[in-house]
């Protein structure tokens, strides 16, 4: 498969389909990190393994912009997961991009490792995210490498039994747990900057007018920025959990998440990301709309 990977690279690259592809390579202390290779000659430099966890999606936009002053922008081929497919497919349809100026190349996904990503740390067993994933093969590429895995029967969910664990609990209760999970945010914001679907060029956060949120670090201020951001992704949410792996102190944003998505998905029968057409449910406005809520 890395033959492939970087064979495709290097053609792409070589015949000027794109100026940038977008993989992962071996970083200088051990972990898999992003790669941006712009010449044919670089492209050996691509791996891919079960460290592989980063969602490339997040450097789409940052990449398609133009060389220089009055140039066109930039044409950029990445290397997707599913669930990263998903995430861009969103990116796609927020017209953060257009798909014209993109090369895809899918990878089929065995799943990653717990600690990927992160130098010194061994590997553990599969994501949580990974661990009952159905779609491995993305969808909507212009170039997939490598098949399936073989189609087993697959364990509950470990984050949809702490769903329903968190539902069977009063509104107090819950409140208690998130107000524990919370409390140990740092307001680093790192879970933003892993987010594909957090693109705001100012967020709420930060804005001084008006002033939504104070920059302290008190349980209030984190729940608000917390609840805020889960809110804003509600049917934008593709569900790769960057924002939880990324977290220096272990907060379960993938489940915060993966509760509006099941809301999402139980209300409006949507899962975001399955094309880059399909309007989100809570960005879009049918006048003749009626639901038995």
């Amino acid at each position: 498969m890395i033959e492939q990977i970087c064979s495709i690279a290097e053609q792409i690259l070589a015949d000027k389909t794109v100026d940038v592809v977008i993989g992962y390579e071996a970083g200088t202390r051990g972990a898999v990190r992003p790669a941006f290779i712009r010449s044919a000659a670089e492209a050996g430099r691509l791996v891919w393994n079960d460290a592989c966890t980063h969602n490339l999606a997040n450097y789409v936009r940052e990449k398609h912009v133009s060389p220089k002053k009055g140039a066109p922008p930039a044409k950029v081929g990445v290397i997707l997961k599913a669930c990263d497919a998903r995430a861009l497919n969103v990116l796609l349809r927020d017209n953060q991009a257009p798909r014209a100026d993109l090369y895809l190349i899918g990878v089929a996904c065995q799943g990653m490792r717990q600690n990927s990503g992160f130098a010194g740390r061994d590997l553990g067993d599969l994501e949580l995210r990974c661990q009952d994933c159905a779609e491995r093969v993305p969808a909507g590429c212009d170039v997939v490498v490598g098949e399936a895995p073989a189609a087993g029967v697959a364990p509950a969910s470990a984050i949809a039994r702490e769903l329903d664990r968190l539902a069977a609990l009063s509104p107090a209760e819950r409140q208690a747990f998130w107000d524990a999970e919370f409390a140990r945010c740092l307001r680093c914001y790192a879970c933003r900057q892993a987010c594909p679907a957090c693109y705001c060029v100012e967020c709420t956060a930060e804005q001084l007018e008006p002033s939504w949120i104070g920059v302290a670090i008190r349980t209030p201020e984190k729940r608000f920025f917390h609840t805020m951001r889960a809110y804003h992704l509600a049917g934008r949410c593709a569900g790769c959990d960057e924002c939880a792996r990324v977290c220096p102190v272990g907060v379960r944003l993938d489940l915060l998440n993966a509760w509006f998505r099941r809301e999402i998905e139980g209300t409006y029968g949507y899962r975001a990301g399955q094309d880059a057409t399909t309007p989100a449910p809570l960005a879009s406005f049918v006048p003749s709309e009626s639901l038995d809520l």
